[in-house]
């Protein structure tokens, strides 16, 4: 396959914000140090977005909406960012996320008129990205791969510190024979952050991303690979965010 001029490539940024969050209420729109959640994922995409790509952030409720328009309400803005609510049935605690990227993409193609290349989903509970972050992730992608995914090093590495108990109950290694006695010397582990996604929209079109097996990843150092879930997380995370930024 001939790899397309990325100049032309159409980029979908999609913002996942439903209401009705539980660990945190009202987490998408509320102010982290200063600036609503959902707000700071929707102006790093407008930062990166040029040509015929889009912004569009789905969510079923009409604050969420409101606040991510007026976020997005800046000179050069292709368009609304927020031209669409998600139906109900896509935005419970047991929605398929695909469900809700297609449902997306469906949208706003039929809006654009014309097919996108390329899905960027970026979740606005990663509140320590940066925009350099996703330009990485960015270059790593071609139409050859299914999805370009940011990750961060595995807390446990199954080669060395993540053990299972057999059938008398005893532990043993994971991974491996239990020959590395040092965790530098075992093969590298990632985990997902849930930062950044780079989907291949044709991939997208033919099978969910559990499905997808030509992944690239895109390390981010673990400083940066928050995910907001808890209220404790928030505290840590603006007290992160402070920190990195002084320095």
């Amino acid at each position: 396959m001939t790899v397309r001029n990325m100049t032309q490539c159409k980029t979908l940024w999609i913002i996942p914000a439903r209401g009705g969050s539980k660990g945190i209420p009202g987490k998408n729109i509320k102010p982290f140090c200063g600036t609503p959640l959902v707000c700071r994922a929707v102006m790093q995409a407008l930062e990166l977005a040029s040509g015929d790509d889009r912004v569009a952030v789905s969510t079923d409720s009409e604050e969420i909406r409101s606040v991510a328009r007026q976020c997005g309400d800046l000179p050069g803005t292709p368009g609304d960012v927020a031209p669409f609510l998600r139906p109900a049935e896509l935005a419970t605690d047991t929605s398929s996320s695909y469900d809700a990227i297609m449902h997306a993409l469906n949208e706003m193609e039929r809006m654009a008129g014309y097919r996108f290349d390329r899905v960027v989903l970026l979740q606005p509970t990663s509140p320590l990205r940066t925009t350099e972050d996703i330009s990485d992730a960015l270059r790593r992608w071609t139409p050859e791969v299914d999805m370009v995914v940011s990750v961060c090093e595995a807390r446990t590495n199954p080669y060395y510190s993540a053990f299972e108990t057999d059938s008398e109950g005893l532990l043993h290694i994971s991974k491996g024979d239990g020959r590395y006695t040092r965790r530098q010397d075992a093969p590298e582990v990632w985990e997902y952050n849930g930062a950044v996604y780079v989907m291949t929209a044709d991939s997208l079109r033919r099978e969910p991303m559990s499905k997808f097996r030509r992944i690239l990843p895109s390390p981010m150092p673990a400083a940066r690979s928050v995910d907001l879930d808890t209220p404790l997380d928030w505290v840590v995370a603006e007290a992160m965010y402070n920190e990195l930024n002084r320095e």
